[in-house]
């Protein structure tokens, strides 16, 4: 498979080929990839076919820069969402409501992704999202020729083989060394959130962890995950320091919610105001530090003024939120993190624990109502 160039446009990359010569996991069906366009490919395929196993559900998710901005499993598209859009939340196909969902919990940064599907695509899927490529099992009659316009032409589509298994080692190379390892296959099923503390999972909340070990197992690591309804509210991917991860996650989660104010709803945007630019104004809107520059230039957008959001507005809209569940990739390493998390609405967390200070992050849970499920797993990703 040839690539347009390497992770840089200064660096060129030899064909992609397969370990094992013939045996290829995808099929180009339309476009020339990238190097980095290839990575997240495979690993939102990944990403997408656990899930979906799992959970028995349809299941799609948004990449940029080898993480993913969001994912989700199929399900209601809420009012908010669908008006944004410009679509009926209630007709559309499940596999369309999970893509729009997993957009919907990072919906700047989603901005030109990779989508992942983990069922045959039609049409619909991606009208009008600005997007760079997708890999998906499969495709209706009709459909490739239909993408194949989008980014003049250059939208790139590739075809997963569901059947194929990979070998049980995988290798890398890094400046002359060679390292290989044993593949990641431990299965992401139930048992993993059966020692917990504080209560018994609800099923729901149990749902929404595991999808969140999936979301973790393909992020770069450190990475935290708010989930809610079978979707991403937040991730938090590749900080060194793991309650940086808390808080970014934490931040977007925030925005999530806070879109769905009243004062939020109610910005009047000029006609002919692009979809992209709402939601980049709205979510300026919400993080409040606008420039003197951003604010003439918001005024300029609006048809009608808007009135800043009140920390107290803030606050008590924050406070609506709750049954959010929160997954972690590595032993939470103090109580900060359950302090931060407590605060966009977590009341369920999975973590592998075994950290030197398990006992304090037990008691954070205790003392803010969150069942914890411990599950003796870690799922790095580099």
């Amino acid at each position: 498979m040839e690539l347009r160039y390497g992770i840089n446009p200064h660096q060129t990359a030899a064909p992609a080929a397969p370990v094992s010569p013939g045996k290829w996991p995808v099929r180009l069906v339309h476009g020339t990839p990238s190097y980095i366009n290839l990575l997240d490919a495979l690993n939102g395929w990944q990403l997408v076919r656990e899930a979906s196993r799992s959970q028995g559900r349809l299941a799609a998710a948004s990449f940029k820069h080898v993480s993913p901005a969001g994912a989700a499993l199929a399900g209601p598209v809420d009012e908010v969402t669908a008006e944004l859009h410009g679509v009926a939340g209630d007709t559309m196909g499940a596999l369309a409501s999970a893509y729009l969902r997993a957009r919907d919990a990072d919906p700047k940064s989603s901005y030109g992704d990779f989508a992942a599907v983990s069922h045959p695509v039609d049409a619909e899927l991606l009208t009008g999202l600005v997007c760079d490529g997708i890999i998906a099992p499969g495709y209706e009659a009709g459909t490739v020729g239909r993408l194949s316009w989008k980014k003049n032409g250059r939208f790139l589509v590739l075809e997963a083989d569901e059947a194929f298994t990979p070998p049980p080692r995988e290798a890398r190379e890094v400046f002359g060394v060679r390292l290989t390892q044993e593949r990641d296959q431990e299965p992401l099923s139930p048992a993993l959130l059966d020692d917990n503390l504080g209560g018994v999972l609800p099923e729901a909340a149990a749902a929404d962890l595991l999808l969140g070990l999936a979301v973790l197992r393909y992020t770069q690591s450190n990475s935290v995950c708010y989930v809610r309804d079978g979707m991403t509210l937040g991730i938090g991917a590749g900080q060194q320091s793991r309650v940086d991860c808390t808080r970014l996650a934490g931040a977007k989660v925030d925005s999530w919610w806070l879109r769905r104010h009243q004062a939020v709803r109610a910005l009047a945007f000029r006609p002919g105001t692009r979809r992209q630019d709402r939601i980049n104004w709205q979510i300026r809107y919400i993080e409040g530090d606008l420039t003197q520059e951003e604010r003439t230039r918001l005024t300029q957008t609006l048809a009608a003024p808007a009135d800043d959001l009140t920390s107290p507005q803030r606050a008590e809209w924050r406070q609506r939120l709750t049954g959010v569940a929160f997954a972690s990739d590595g032993a939470l390493p103090f109580r900060d993190n359950v302090d931060h998390a407590h605060r966009h609405g977590v009341r369920y967390i999975a973590e592998p624990g075994g950290s030197i200070r398990s006992t304090e992050i037990e008691d954070a849970c205790r003392e803010h109502g969150i069942i914890l499920a411990l599950t003796g797993l870690r799922l790095f990703h580099h």
